[in-house]
């Protein structure tokens, strides 16, 4: 039975859990099954593995979706296809998901609770709530080998994690330190970058006065700072070394106002003469920058702060206990006070907020475990540099070159307890055993002091990003030579977004060169934002966060899916909207409802037919134009155009197949039995069985519900799932003349279907048309197709002349003069009048917009979204003028 609307809702719960049953997307089904030239060769995408705490956001939408496309696509090809999917333990947002629920329950506090404790409550809630996201990946249609799925924090990798830092720390590789991290005094742990948000803040610039020691008249040294509390910290005072103005006061000393203390005026490049004195205070252990210059000039770092960020002992007892901000306050009063606050000046600067606690991080002298990404990121440089890794679109190198060019010593210690454990353990006197257990620290141990000793445990865990760099070569059983080690390993292609290009990309290319001496992946894909559709971020607080999962809930997956695809061209955002997707859905409408019409006109699946033996012209056409697209969706997916592959497909199942081909067949459908009505039935099934082949990476659900239910309806039995079948490979079926027949007839019906809409012809209005100087050819094709384009062209009559009737309106197609006499129809001289008060309407709006994109005040201030959708309207503004004044002109020479 097929049934006259689809219902997304029923069909693609029941389609996945079809796919399931059968262990469609398990890696090595089509390793022994599958033809064509690629057949059996492994196929590897590593998905990125999303937080065990997320849920579907409409980034991983884009990011999976372009995935699942590349995965159904080769799997189709007979690549033996392994997308490895899994999830991450995602260290402060667990922690803090499982310390809310504490709180909310009103039960102990993780301190309280002690740390055994606290971790094994994490452990189940990670088993009750914990990976939701994987029933949303699911809705979406992901074709991941689920069997497959790992945790970043599973027995397996585990082992690797302890296994890579044991090994770079005795290569030299890692090591401990005391420099600046972003800290979370929120949370009380370093934090990376990706987990900082800086917010364009308005704020105030002090300037400072320093005196100068030296005899005779007093002289005062004026800084600027933001954070005036810090200057408790203060150990120099920088001027450039070519400013004439400081010169003779490098070496001298100055008194740090409020500490009792005497620092040095230093000359370093740092300090930039064009700036406000030329002076800037150096804080070093609370400025990433000046942490730098004290290391140069092997300054003293005096942090003045505690883990929460209040004053610690290291300033003057006035201030100690004083929260950050209630310092500053005080700060500035006492300074004021003893005339040393010289003015105050509105600032706007970037203020860093922790992505979670939503509090300002604080540069933080901390003791950390760090990495020598130096070290690690030149083999990494090199496999870019020699295209061994390449990125699409390629102008991301850049980025990535900068980067690891300039790349720090990467922090990877968290004060938390939810994590791997960091493998050091220390002695009586301090001494460190880094080891892959606790016993063999001990032994370690008991050789160094010749005796066994109690040793303790690091408490801090390893940043996330450590375990996830190790993702390509970890998820596949290393540091186990396992059999799929052996054949996915290095994987094909990653898909991911720029934001992640440094915390993970160049992360997973160093560990894996080192570890597995070979690039983890040949291709990185960098998608786009998806944005709103007016091009804005997403954002909670702005309110323009569109969910997939309503989307998907109102739309279906497929659209949802199909509008993501068709949009995401290289290297621009996806603007994103719910009209959109709502005009995808009528898409997968509109194929359900070619689909039964085929099925009531009678077309089965021959399971004999032979595209090479049709013979009527309209069949020939359709399966040269089928073939065109196979090759024209194939070669896009290839290049990682998945826009223009999306857009192949509308055109030709929407326009081609739906709106002509369907038009075409009908006579032959509605006509007596014969030899071309069977033909056009096998060949209208058989170019749809190619369209279900074709859109299913796309649009995975309604083609294999498809699939089936034309299978059914045909009587036949499939061999196999729609996702495990044969892609669609070209044969030669093209047909020139046949092409060059059918095409005229579209482009004659569009052309008069154009000119009657530009004229306002009526839709229920006939009209004749006279084809003007039409040779034999052309009379040959009207005649034959005479009764179609007069349906579709809403025709009285065609007939020739060797000269155009007076007053027809005329167009041209093929170098033939087409006249379509109106005067009968429409009132000409009203809609000229029409057409030029469009005209003058279209061009007042252009003017206007001129006018705005001629303002450097707008063009500069506005928001982009704003100049853009001006420049959008433009654009279209120009093109309706364009289209009217033809229009004008047809009528005009009419007259």
């Amino acid at each position: 039975m097929f049934e006259k609307t689809y219902d997304p809702a029923e069909v693609e719960p029941r389609i996945y859990r079809k796919w399931e049953d059968a262990g469609a997307f398990r890696a090595g089904r089509r390793a022994d099954t599958a033809k064509g030239e690629d057949a059996g060769k492994p196929y590897c995408i590593m998905l990125p593995p999303p937080n065990v705490t997320g849920s579907l956001h409409m980034g991983h939408a884009l990011n999976h979706t372009i995935q699942d496309i590349l995965a159904r696509f080769e799997r189709m090809r007979g690549r033996d296809v392994l997308w490895q999917p899994g999830m991450d333990h995602a260290g402060i947002a667990t922690q803090m998901v499982v310390e809310r629920q504490l709180m909310e329950r009103q039960e102990p506090d993780r301190r309280t609770m002690g740390r055994e404790k606290f971790v094994e409550r994490v452990w189940e809630w990670k088993a009750e709530s914990g990976g939701m996201i994987v029933d949303q990946q699911k809705r979406l249609g992901e074709s991941c080998d689920w069997s497959r799925a790992r945790f970043t924090m599973d027995e397996g990798l585990s082992k690797a994690v302890l296994k890579v830092f044991v090994d770079w720390y005795r290569a030299g590789l890692i090591y401990r330190d005391k420099r600046l991290v972003n800290w979370d005094p929120k949370f009380q742990t370093a934090i990376s970058d990706l987990e900082v948000n800086s917010v364009e803040t308005q704020g105030h610039l002090w300037h400072l006065r320093y005196k100068i020691k030296q005899p005779g008249k007093a002289k005062y040294i004026t800084v600027a700072t933001t954070r005036p509390e810090t200057m408790l910290g203060d150990t120099a005072v920088a001027v450039h070394p070519d400013d004439p103005r400081w010169t003779k006061y490098v070496g001298k000393m100055v008194e740090l106002p409020l500490t009792g203390r005497e620092i040095p005026i230093i000359a370093d490049e740092h300090a930039d003469p064009e700036q406000g004195s030329g002076a800037v205070k150096i804080t070093p252990a609370h400025d990433f920058n000046d942490f730098e210059v004290g290391r140069r000039h092997d300054l003293p770092m005096i942090n003045i702060f505690d883990e929460t960020a209040h004053i610690n002992e290291n300033a003057p007892e006035a201030y100690q206990g004083l929260d950050r901000f209630e310092a500053r306050k005080k700060v500035v009063e006492d300074l004021d006070a003893l005339g040393l606050l010289e003015k105050v000046e509105d600032h706007t600067l970037m203020v860093p907020y922790g992505e979670r606690s939503d509090v300002v991080i604080e540069p933080y002298l901390t003791d950390q475990w760090f990495a020598d990404a130096v070290t690690l990121a030149k083999p990494a440089i090199k496999a870019v540099e020699d295209g061994r890794t390449q990125f699409v679109p390629r102008n991301w190198e850049k980025t990535y070159f900068e980067w690891m060019h300039n790349i720090q010593p990467w922090c990877i210690s968290r004060q938390l307890w939810w994590g791997h454990r960091i493998p050091a353990w220390y002695g009586p006197d301090g001494e460190i055993f880094v080891a892959m257990d606790e016993a063999e620290a001990h032994e370690q141990a008991k050789a160094h002091y010749g005796k066994a000793v109690e040793l303790e445990q690091d408490e801090d865990v390893l940043d996330t990003w450590f375990s996830s760099a190790l993702w390509p070569f970890s998820t596949l059983g290393w540091p186990e030579e396992t059999p799929e080690l052996q054949r996915y390993y290095p994987t094909d292609v990653l898909v991911t977004g720029f934001d992640i290009i440094f915390f993970w990309v160049a992360r997973m290319m160093m560990a894996s060169l080192y570890f597995m001496e070979e690039v983890p992946f040949h291709t990185v894909y960098m998608h786009a934002l998806v944005r709103d559709e007016k091009g804005q971020k997403m954002s909670k607080s702005k309110g323009n966060v569109l969910d997939p999962l309503e989307m998907i809930e109102t739309y279906s997956a497929d659209a949802l899916r199909f509008t993501l695809a068709a949009m995401a061209a290289q290297g621009r955002d996806v603007k994103m909207s719910p009209a959109r997707v709502e005009g995808y859905r009528n898409f997968a409408t509109k194929l359900w409802n070619a689909a039964r019409f085929t099925q009531m006109n009678g077309c089965r699946i021959d399971p004999n037919f032979d595209p090479h033996a049709v013979e009527h012209p309209i069949n020939r056409w359709i399966l040269g134009e089928t073939e065109r697209t196979a090759r024209s969706v194939t070669q896009a997916i290839e290049q990682h155009r998945y826009n223009e592959a999306a857009n192949a497909l509308y055109t030709f199942i929407w326009g081609t197949f739906c709106d002509w081909y369907v038009e075409l067949i009908k006579p032959a459908l509605n006509g007596p039995d014969g030899p071309v009505k069977t033909e056009t039935q096998a060949a209208a099934s058989w170019t749809l069985d190619q369209i279900l082949k074709l859109l299913h990476p796309f649009m995975p659900f309604i083609t294999e519900e498809l699939w089936e239910k034309l299978a059914a309806e045909s009587g036949i039995a499939r061999d196999e799932l729609l996702c495990l079948s044969d892609w669609p490979h070209p044969t030669g079926l093209a047909d020139a003349e046949a092409d060059r027949e059918l095409s005229w007839v579209v482009a004659l019906v569009s052309e008069i279907r154009s000119v009657r809409a530009e004229m306002n012809v009526p839709a229920s209005a006939k009209a004749p048309v006279v084809l003007v100087g039409a040779d034999q050819t052309t009379r040959r094709r009207a005649e034959t197709y005479e009764d179609s384009i007069a349906r579709l062209a809403r025709l009285e009559s065609i007939s020739f002349a060797d000269e155009a009737p007076a007053g027809a309106i005329q167009t041209v197609v093929d170098e033939t003069i087409v006249a379509l006499p109106l005067a009968d129809v429409i009132d000409i001289a009203a809609e000229r009048d029409r057409l030029r008060r469009e005209i003058e309407k279209v061009g007042s709006e252009i003017e206007k917009i001129d006018k705005k994109l001629a303002n450097e005040q707008f063009v500069s201030r506005a928001p982009e979204h704003v100049v853009d959708e001006q420049r959008e309207r433009r654009a279209e503004a120009e093109a309706a003028a364009q289209r009217l004044q033809a229009a004008l002109k047809r009528l005009e020479s009419a007259a």
